[in-house]
């Protein structure tokens, strides 16, 4: 529990603190160690499915979207809480909290424990995403903030390429189990790192927590992902499905009422009055909700149809990876030259278009070719990643930097539970066959496609949505 007295940020006479090597590492570190669990578990998926917890397709999809679902609901109440009491604090209570969602994951004897572990690790890593960057924003002068925003977001493609060797090793070598024991040490680990090296920034007392509107919120976006994930098995037309998405659409409606009469709201929707912030948060979703989809089904592919091991299949996901290492902090640079409509617009048209590149694959499609689909998507993702991150920070005043994290990072994990929901629904409502059985591989692959597709199509159409409203931003300027 974060506590006033204990972890509240308080202003340091001197100099005001900057941005050190030191300091960017360890912010980096967290992020990296936050992004790689959310990678690794899909490796794991084939494990998870024939070990002794025996989970069912729904129970698979519940146990990858927990962490995101959780991580995402409590992104914007975390950077609240962050602002109000401290983000040193904040950041070092989500690795414990981490670190605890790794043991109870590791000590599971049923599917629904397993799904209480990740859900408990996505609200530790809901603590610590908006913190490091809110941390970041504020000691890095306005001239560093693009290059360290592409830092930032250079290290989540990192965190995919480590989760997804390390979970492939795991599934190879050790166990499902292995995996999520090796978060305690390092959530510990970074939190007496962090506890050196971070300096404090200063703290906002007046700063909304806003727990009801945090419920609210929260419990929308769980209605909303339960009944996508649930339509498959209960039918489209069920009463559960449709109150599902009855209770999302009526919870979210609730939140913006309240949020537009309180007096300090947790999320004001009148920001979204802003052209700028709404393309940006719905491109930051898009890019994700392209790339989860994406991560969810890449090592049932390559271990069902193509054979690879799993630490095989871990090292092939190298090109999605370096797309997103390499391309962010050229976007960077472009924007600066350009504006950034140019490399949004470029860049959600090619995780669009790699969508749809890979949706034609199948069983016999060479490896090279495969790797060049996920490259093209992934540089796609890079390219246009800091131009959007930067937005959604700019367009909030700097003493708001922990609501603009929140909201950055919660667009992107909305983004990708909703990747993983809409990709594992077309694909179970396609697929009813066991893709480890060669005789049903072939099925298995035009399932995948027709899913893919699909995820293709939507992210394109949001690249135009996203594309227009630059240009309207621009109109108006």
């Amino acid at each position: 529990m974060l506590r006033h007295a204990d972890i509240q940020d308080r202003a340091v006479p001197g100099p005001a603190p900057t941005l050190t090597r030191a300091t960017l590492l360890v912010l980096c570190a967290c992020v990296l160690v936050a992004q790689a669990m959310v990678a690794a578990v899909n490796l794991l998926i084939p494990q998870l499915a024939a070990s002794t917890l025996h989970p069912t397709p729904g129970q698979l999809l519940w146990a990858v979207d927990a962490y995101v679902i959780v991580f995402a609901a409590l992104l914007i109440p975390a950077g609240a809480l962050g602002d109000r009491y401290g983000r040193k604090g904040a950041l070092m209570s989500g690795l414990g909290l981490f670190a605890a969602g790794g043991a109870v994951s590791a000590l599971a004897t049923t599917p629904a424990v397993l799904i209480a572990g990740r859900g408990l690790c996505g609200a530790g890593a809901a603590l610590i995403m908006p913190a490091t960057m809110s941390v970041l924003v504020h000691l890095s002068p306005p001239e560093r903030r693009a290059q360290a925003l592409a830092t930032w977001t250079l290290t989540i493609g990192l965190g995919g390429l480590t989760g997804n060797i390390g979970g492939g090793l795991a599934g190879q070598y050790l166990t499902w189990r292995a995996l999520f024991w090796a978060v305690v040490p390092l959530g510990g680990l970074l939190a007496l790192i962090v506890a050196r090296t971070v300096p404090r920034t200063p703290s906002r007392p007046d700063a909304s927590v806003d727990p009801l509107g945090a419920a609210l919120l929260a419990g929308a976006l769980l209605a909303v992902v339960y009944g996508i994930i649930e339509g498959p098995g209960f039918g489209w037309g069920s009463v559960r499905v449709l109150s599902a998405f009855g209770a999302g659409a009526a919870l979210l409606a609730a939140f913006t009422l309240y949020a537009l009469r309180a007096a300090a709201p947790l999320l004001d929707p009148r920001i979204f009055r802003s052209p700028k912030l709404r393309a940006g948060t719905l491109g930051i979703g898009t890019g994700f909700f392209g790339l989860f989809a994406l991560f969810y089904v890449n090592p049932q592919y390559l271990q069902y149809a193509k054979g690879f091991s799993p630490a095989m299949a871990g090292l092939a996901i190298i090109p999605v990876t370096t797309g997103l290492a390499v391309m962010p902090k050229l976007g960077a640079r472009l924007a600066q030259r350009t504006g950034p409509r140019l490399p949004i617009g470029v860049g959600l048209a090619m995780v669009g278009a790699g969508l749809l590149l890979l949706s034609t694959v199948d069983k016999d499609t060479p490896y090279l070719v495969y790797a060049v689909y996920l490259l093209v998507m992934s540089a796609g993702a890079g390219l246009s990643a800091p131009s959007l991150t930067l937005t959604v920070v700019a367009e909030l005043p700097a003493h708001q930097a922990g609501l603009g994290s929140g909201l950055n990072t919660a667009a992107r994990e909305i983004g990708a539970a909703l990747g993983v929901a809409v990709f594992g629904t077309v694909l179970a409502s396609r697929f009813h066959g066991d893709p480890r059985d060669p005789a049903q591989v072939t099925a298995f692959t035009d399932a995948m496609g027709v899913a893919l597709g699909t995820v293709g199509v939507v992210a394109l159409l949001a690249a135009a949505t996203v594309t227009m409203g630059y240009r309207e931003r621009a109109a108006a300027s």
